[in-house]
């Protein structure tokens, strides 16, 4: 197996699209074929060195994203709706309720202040 070319920050051959790049043109990575990786440094890198990587695909491998069926939606919609429902009072609190609380803010300070 070869080694995937590396390239620098802004040096990379123009047409190659990183994951981010590629779901902005409606393209899914799944199926496309890495050709090379993207290198930079940065100070939130500490753990790998200080090197941040990013693969790079050809975009004429790549398929389009699925789209939403009605299902789907229906889906999202109630993972969204239990996120945000309280399971001490059962009310939607209106956010997604942190799970280092496990209750909405009102709950979870009835709890604390009880002994």
């Amino acid at each position: 197996m070869a080694a995937l070319p590396i390239y620098r920050y802004r040096q990379a051959p123009h047409g190659l699209m990183t994951r981010t790049q590629l779901r902005a043109k409606g393209l899914s990575h799944a199926r496309a074929e890495v050709v090379g990786e993207l290198r930079w440094r940065s100070r939130k890198a500490r753990h790998t060195g200080g090197w941040r990587t990013a693969n790079l695909y050809d975009p004429t491998t790549a398929r389009p994203i699925r789209p939403m069926t009605p299902g789907r939606w229906r889906a999202h919609a109630a993972m969204m709706r239990a996120r945000r429902t309280c399971p001490d009072c059962r009310r939607d609190a209106g956010y997604v309720i942190p799970t280092s609380l496990g209750a909405c803010w009102p709950c979870h300070n009835r709890n604390e202040e009880t002994p």
